[in-house]
């Protein structure tokens, strides 16, 4: 299939369809909307349904709804946008349905600004909703992950009931690279024996319902749960690295911002440091076992992100503390340059090795 120019959040919209979601329910906020137009646009042509929502709050709970019938359904917002989310997301999870969100960052907190951020990383890994409760976090960095992780996005969500997080921001949303619509994995689907579709009495009725009353049913159902979990965590870390097999000093950094440190990286190569980036692609799970490992041979880690730091703090625990971890960020829209991290990379290197 050849490539085709497109903007990344056109790309996330195109590859949802290309990957059989047949519901898009939105709410127009930049820097995302883009999603929005082309699925209003696209949706039509393909049997599909995209619908304008009232409200962030109801497109999040029509999601919900279809989902609970075993259809593939899709959400999109930014920042303050997700947040109204947030309920619906959890009634998500302790419904055991899958979904897929996306969130393109904008600068907070309240209505911020319009420019790329990656503020809402606890927000996505910590808290998208109330309880006991994980959501997969992919973090792509080029249009072309914004189509790819898309597609694997709608298998992930399908193969553990859960809902999937694209957390993108503004800088990728809105950037034009070429994209091949084919270089995506395809996972075996488990057929949803739970949907409520249907069954012309030829079954017991599915019940789709987050509502437990009685303490140790809930318990149990949280147990399970986490059990996936932990299947997740073992089998569906993804993350990229380059340079770091003599690396001194280790970069840990994703989104646009792992694409500007890898220029850097580059550029103290060239003067002599030992500099090597790792890049999370699920932020939830988090590659911790990696970092852990790198921490037996790099000296220092260097946290950079486009917000006030907040996966700093997963670098941190990683290490285990084995070694210094520093953070590096511009936030309220700002992007650093790669000048700015390879002046830190080179403090770094007198300081600690």
């Amino acid at each position: 299939m050849a490539k085709v120019l497109m903007k990344g959040n056109e790309a996330i919209a195109e590859a949802a369809i290309a990957s059989g979601c047949l519901y898009y329910f939105g709410y127009p906020i930049t820097p995302q909307t883009e999603i929005s137009e082309y699925m209003a646009k696209r949706m039509p042509k393909v049997g599909g349904l995209c619908l304008q929502a009232e409200s962030e709050i109801a497109a999040i709970n029509m999601v919900l709804g279809a989902s609970a019938s075993g259809t593939r359904a899709m959400t999109s917002s930014s920042s303050p946008g997700i947040s109204l989310k947030s309920e619906g997301i959890s009634y998500l999870v302790g419904s055991d349905l899958p979904a897929v969100v996306v969130n393109v960052q904008r600068g907070g907190p309240g209505l911020g600004g319009i420019q790329p951020s990656q503020a809402d990383y606890y927000q996505a890994t910590k808290a998208y909703g109330h309880g006991d409760m994980h959501l997969i976090v992919l973090a792509p960095s080029t249009v072309q992950e914004m189509a790819s992780l898309t597609g694997e996005a709608f298998d992930l969500a399908d193969i553990y009931r859960t809902p999937v997080i694209i957390l993108a921001d503004g800088a990728v949303g809105q950037m034009m690279e070429p994209v091949d619509f084919s270089e995506r994995r395809r996972r075996e689907i488990p057929p949803k024996t739970w949907a409520t579709c249907g069954h012309g009495g030829g079954r017991k009725h599915n019940i789709v319902n987050s509502l437990l009353m009685n303490p140790e049913d809930l318990e149990n159902s949280i147990h399970d749960r986490f059990e996936r979990y932990r299947k997740i965590e073992a089998e569906e870390v993804k993350y990229e690295e380059y340079m770091t097999e003599d690396a001194d000093v280790v970069v840990v950094a994703f989104g646009i911002a792992a694409r500007i440190c890898k220029s850097a990286v580059a550029a103290v190569r060239a003067e002599g440091i030992r500099a090597g980036l790792l890049r999370p692609i699920t932020l939830w799970p988090f590659p911790s076992a990696r970092i852990l490992e790198l921490a037996s041979t790099a000296k220092s880690f260097l946290s950079v992100e486009l917000s006030m730091g907040q996966m700093v703090t997963d670098v941190k625990l990683a290490c285990e503390c084995r070694r210094p971890v520093e953070f590096y960020g511009r936030t309220g829209g700002v992007l650093p340059e790669p000048a700015d991290v390879a002046r830190k990379l080179a403090e770094m290197a007198r300081k600690h090795i």
